[in-house]
């Protein structure tokens, strides 16, 4: 993988692919780089597709007092890396950290977000020590009951899903990355969608949302669209928190094109 060096002199670890108009991949909660490898064929013909490690994970070096701020460095690095300003697409709670960084002034020329990591009025919210009782079980080398713990109070899943993700191949990985949770909460705050401070955002951004997720999700999704001056939604097929790659290809290529 190529490397970049972020501001803090944390070392950010990235793939280059394709070619046409620059778009960066931001991942979201437990995985890496590797969560983009079906979609990065179907943008490669497109475009210029850069997919990084955020800090903590992968090949990409890691900090020893974490701060979103230093996580929107990063991103800001991959940008500077594509060419000084870029398309991004993110999606779960890298959606809400794509979301930060727009804020913050990071040169994003457009913004594509998939089910960002808000909890809407009316569903159930997580826990008010949600962050703290998450580092106490990783300070006590539990990883897997806050894989455990993450799964059941923020994403809302049942012990029996939770089971049957234990007897997948990818529950290594999330235990591998258990540590870096903690920087996914960090960068959700609240869970509420920051409605004053996106107001006066102007970044053209799309919100999508699969046809079969979480009623939650969806609601976040609306509500995140609704929160930006510049922004929309669209429904798109799929399952549980992922569209189906082919279709997500084409319209994020088709975003990217446009002017």
């Amino acid at each position: 993988m190529r490397k970049v060096v972020s501001r803090d002199g944390t070392t950010i670890a990235y793939e280059k692919t394709g070619e046409g108009p620059p778009i960066v991949l931001l991942n979201g909660g437990f995985r890496d780089h590797t969560i983009f490898d079906p979609l990065v064929p179907e943008l490669a013909p497109h475009c210029t597709t850069y997919v990084y490690d955020r800090r903590g994970r992968g090949e990409s070096g890691d900090s020893p007092e974490y701060a979103v701020e230093r996580e929107i460095e990063d991103l800001t690095a991959v940008i500077e890396a594509a060419g000084g300003e870029s398309v991004v697409f993110a999606g779960s709670s890298g959606a809400n950290l794509a979301l930060e960084a727009a804020m913050a002034g990071a040169p994003i020329t457009k913004l594509a977000l998939h089910e960002p990591y808000f909890r809407i009025d009316g569903y159930p919210q997580p826990p008010a020590d949600f962050l703290a009782t998450l580092k106490a079980l990783l300070a006590g080398d539990k990883r897997g009951e806050a894989v455990e713990y993450f799964l059941a109070e923020l994403v809302g899943f049942t012990p029996d899903t939770i089971a049957e993700w234990r007897q997948t191949p990818l529950w290594a990985m999330n235990e591998a990355n258990a540590h870096t949770l903690p920087y996914d909460a960090a960068i959700c705050g609240d869970f509420k969608v920051p409605v004053q401070r996106l107001a006066p955002m102007r970044v053209p951004s799309l919100v999508v949302s699969s046809d079969a997720t979480s009623d939650w999700l969806s609601a976040a999704a609306r509500a995140t669209a609704e929160a930006l001056p510049n922004g929309w939604g669209m429904e798109l097929p799929g399952s549980w928190h992922r569209v189906q790659t082919d279709i997500l290809g084409r319209v994020l290529a088709g975003f990217a094109a446009t002017r």
